[in-house]
């Protein structure tokens, strides 16, 4: 984000603690990083190594305002675009992140990590001065991704079974043990953030409404990952 002065009382707060932001605390306009294949959810975290000069100044920016960055995926990778000169479009859903932890090296480089803290709706293009691309959003219609939600019902040990199938298949060596301590809530945040789910099948994980939707998905995902089917998606 722009470093500026802050003059007006309507100024964003400066919020230390991550349970202590509010709907009001997300701003109108935010710095974007975007990243193809790869998905932060509310209360999620993601590592980050920040090497592009354009996102290193995105870090900066965002380190000396309110530390958020929207993360959300392009419709392609643009390396293996053949218009390798044309900015992707973006999907319509990001998540608003917020750098929880951070080092610097010496050559000016970031390895952050990301907390996840409510999903936006992506508006429109906002004109960026350093080099980073950045957005007008609305975040409004995800306030409930601030509350503390209760782990929704779903059957654990069909989507265990589900799982082990499809990291098996790929040949992904998994420490369960880990995995079995997980609380459900927890569970519906990390497996749909390491699965390693083609960018659209993420893209509907991100936009399921509830946990309870986001369970159906992912066991939806799994089944049909197994199964060998992949021409096969989810609505």
């Amino acid at each position: 984000m722009v470093t500026t002065a802050h003059f007006f009382d309507d100024a964003p707060r400066k919020v230390s603690r991550l349970e202590d932001i509010t709907l009001a605390d997300i701003p109108a306009e935010l710095g974007l990083f975007p990243l193809f294949g790869t998905l932060l959810l509310p209360r999620g975290k993601l590592p980050l190594n920040v090497f592009e000069p354009r996102y290193i100044a995105l870090i900066e920016d965002a380190l000396a305002e309110q530390r958020l960055i929207g993360v959300i995926q392009p419709f392609n990778d643009l390396e293996d675009d053949e218009e390798i000169d044309e900015v992707p479009h973006l999907f319509e859903v990001g998540c608003v992140g917020r750098i929880t932890s951070f080092s610097e090296r010496q050559d000016g480089t970031f390895a952050v990590t990301l907390t996840g803290i409510c999903r936006f709706r992506y508006l429109r293009e906002s004109l960026g001065q350093r080099g980073y691309r950045r957005a007008r959003i609305d975040a409004s219609a995800y306030a409930g991704d601030l509350d503390e939600i209760p782990s929704a019902p779903f059957d654990r040990d069909l989507l265990m079974t589900s799982l082990k199938g499809y990291f098996e298949a790929r040949g992904m060596g998994v420490r369960w043990e880990v995995i079995d301590q997980m609380a459900d809530d927890a569970l519906l945040v990390a497996l749909p953030m390491i699965c390693p789910f083609p960018s659209p099948e993420k893209q509907a994980l991100l936009e399921a409404d509830t946990l309870t939707e986001r369970a159906r998905v992912l066991q939806s995902l799994l089944d049909l990952s197994g199964s060998g089917d992949s021409t096969v998606r989810p609505s």
